[in-house]
């Protein structure tokens, strides 16, 4: 019911109150009101990837960053998700961990602008994304 009251004020303003400014305070407003996390789309699981146009120290500082907020030994040789090693998958799969244990919010993902949200299952062999 929240949403549909948010969608009748957003839908009825008038179009120069829903341009510029307005409309990114009401997405904001939007998504406290939702608890925060609008990337479960249709009930789907969704997942944080590193885009592939992200430069390889950019990719680099994601592994980092991620890193240090949570436990990324999954990437460490010998673990499930070392293999292909190279910066893309290990980013993908540290940014994932972060984006998956931060409450999958929009903004756990943006690292910059070289995050992807996904609702296609990225694991593969033995390698589970969360």
């Amino acid at each position: 019911m929240r949403y549909v009251f948010l969608c009748s004020l957003l839908c009825f303003a008038p179009l120069s109150f829903r341009m510029g400014k307005h409309l990114s305070f009401f997405l904001l407003l939007f998504s406290f009101i939702s608890g925060g996390t609008l990337m479960k789309i249709n009930g789907q699981k969704t997942w944080c990837i590193a885009k592939p146009s992200s430069d390889q120290a950019t990719l680099l500082t994601n592994i980092n960053y991620a890193c240090s907020k949570v436990d990324c030994q999954i990437i460490q040789k010998g673990c499930p998700c070392f293999n292909p090693d190279n910066l893309i998958n290990h980013a993908s799969i540290a940014m994932n961990l972060y984006y998956q244990s931060m409450g999958r919010n929009v903004w756990n993902c943006d690292f910059k602008g070289s995050g992807l949200i996904v609702i296609t299952d990225p694991s593969y062999g033995n390698c589970l994304y969360a």
